[in-house]
This record gives C-alpha cells, structure tokens and sequence, in this order.
C-alpha cells in the first residue's frame, strides 16, 4: 500500500478539500452514490474507464473521510451497499455547483482541455 512521505499542508480550507476529494473518481463516486448507486458493481458501470481497485481504493478512502459509509449484508455472495453519511451530503450542493459552472463553461474547457492534450501528445511524439 502507498505510504505518504511528506505530510499534507492542512492550513485552509482549500487544503482540507484537496486532501479530502483528491482522487479522479471521488466526486464523482459521491454523486452517483447521492442517485442512488449504491453496490460497486453499479459504481464500476457508471465509471467503467476506472478500476474496480482504484474504486475500491477510493470509496475507502471516503469511508475513512466520514463521507460515506458502507453496509455489508450476510449473505453468501457478500453484498456490499455505499451510501452518503448526513456529512457527505453536504457536499452535493457543492459538487452542482462545479458541474453548472463546468456546464456554462463547457465550450472554453472543452478548448482548453483538448490544446492541452494536443500539445502533450506532440511531446511524447517528439521524444520517440
């Protein structure tokens, strides 16, 4: 397991963010776990391009955070349910908020993010 070297900076507010939701998928786990996706199999159909270890990883990691919590059944397969703590909801406003302004900026990322992707392919061609 990835063992942290150098301690995060938990001095504001955007620090304790970062620490808390950095992972490609995290934001967006805990909005299909708010729709109602609850089982990892369901999770993995929403983000197929993830892992199920890199899922695993991450939902831990919001576990751990008190951002959602996890409910194992006993039954034989085990049956396993995520679903946001009182806390982690309170995120979802928070996360429409970046997905209205994503939208009404669509066109401008889109642009950017693409130049972006242009430039770091002419790189790797440039280095082979």
């Amino acid at each position: 397991m990835y063992e942290r070297k150098i301690l995060p900076n938990l001095n504001c507010g955007l620090d304790l963010i970062g620490e808390v939701l950095y992972g490609k998928w995290k934001i967006r786990l805990l909005w299909f776990i708010n729709e109602g996706h609850k089982r990892p199999s369901e999770l993995q159909r929403k983000i197929p391009d993830a892992t199920r270890r890199v899922l695993n990883i991450q939902l831990k990691e919001l576990e751990e955070h008190e951002l959602v919590t996890r409910k194992i059944y006993p039954v034989v397969p085990p049956k396993v349910e995520y679903s946001l703590t009182e806390f982690g909801k309170t995120l979802i406003p928070v996360i429409a908020a970046l997905g209205q302004w994503a939208d009404a900026n669509e066109a401008h990322l889109r642009t950017v993010i693409l130049e972006r992707l242009k430039q770091e392919h002419r790189q790797d061609i440039m280095r082979v």
